[in-house]
């Protein structure tokens, strides 16, 4: 059986997240010390306790997100996991990149840490608030996307953020731009178009700051070659070159998270399952929208671990 880890990204977020597998488990609490540690504040705190509208800054989620995920790939490990013998690849949703490349030991946990701070604030910061906007668009093809961001365009940038499948696009760009994307997308069918609650317009050219935040701080952190492949998103095929890793990487502020094609690559060379490490579902419900020939399973919480161990190691 050949199997894939992702991590989830922003959006899977909810307070107390990761609590049950720190309270089960050392492995788990001490990958939350250490974020804490990186950081020089109580991240755990904000991510067990609240109060949410603190989770849900950007420059807190990415962290908290890629904590959780990596206390999970801890206890995985503590219990008997071998990532390099077990796992074929990893891949991660936006942020959820950074976590998969921690798993794989690209980056540090302290690094990862400090790398998706700075990404945070650099994207909040990039565009000032209230100019910018996403939206989701669901129910129209992706090459119906496209011709609605051109048509938008005329208003303001509008441009495809994520490709997230089973016929979910997200769009991204200018306040202006964005909202007559929406009712273009309306017009042409949509079952659902609407403008989305978030603080910046990620993954549009607005974030070009922000890119050249991260080209910065990626500079100066050490990377190693990943214990298996990447698929990264703004490409949907496998890297492994740690500098190649990198430019991706600072690409992918700016770039389209293809996720949908990430996913019919697994489905296209081999991979029957998917585990979704850390918080929520969402990858999980997509991978069996986008292709039925992929499972895709959550792996979460301390219920997880032994049926995810023995299903993995067989």
């Amino acid at each position: 059986m050949t199997v894939a880890f992702t991590f989830p990204g922003q959006g899977s977020q909810s307070v107390g997240m990761g609590k049950s597998l720190a309270d089960e488990f050392t492995a788990a609490r001490l990958v939350f010390e250490e974020v804490d540690d990186a950081l020089g504040e109580k991240l755990s705190r904000t991510i067990w306790e609240g109060p949410e509208d603190q989770l849900q800054l950007t420059a807190n989620t990415q962290p908290a997100l890629m904590a959780v995920s990596l206390a999970a790939i801890r206890v995985l490990e503590a219990e008997g996991l071998d990532l390099k013998a077990d796992i074929s690849y990893v891949a991660g949703h936006s942020l959820g990149e950074y976590s998969a490349l921690c798993a794989a030991g690209t980056f540090s946990l302290a690094d990862t840490a400090r790398l998706l701070r700075i990404r945070g604030n650099a994207m909040q910061k990039a565009v000032p608030v209230g100019k910018g906007a996403m939206a989701a668009v669901i129910g129209l093809a992706f090459e119906d996307v496209e011709a609605v961001c051109k048509e938008a365009s005329s208003a303001g940038v509008c441009e495809i953020a994520n490709d997230n499948g089973g016929g979910q696009v997200v769009i991204s760009g200018e306040k202006a731009g964005v909202e007559k994307g929406v009712a273009l997308a309306t017009d042409k069918g949509a079952k659902r178009a609407l403008l989305l609650p978030v603080s910046a317009p990620f993954h549009s050219s607005l974030m070009a700051p922000a890119a050249d935040a991260m080209e910065e701080a990626l500079a100066e952190v050490r990377k190693g070659v990943p214990a298996v492949p990447v698929v990264a998103n703004v490409r949907a095929e496998p890297v492994s070159d740690p500098e190649e890793i990198a430019s991706l990487l600072i690409a992918q502020v700016t770039g389209r998270v293809r996720w949908r094609e990430t996913v019919s690559w697994f489905a296209a060379n081999q991979v029957e399952t998917l585990y979704e490490i850390g918080a929520g579902k969402v990858l999980t419900g997509l991978a069996r929208r986008i292709d039925r020939s992929v499972n895709g399973i959550a792996v979460g919480g301390p219920d997880d671990i032994d049926g995810a161990l023995k299903a993995i190691k067989g």
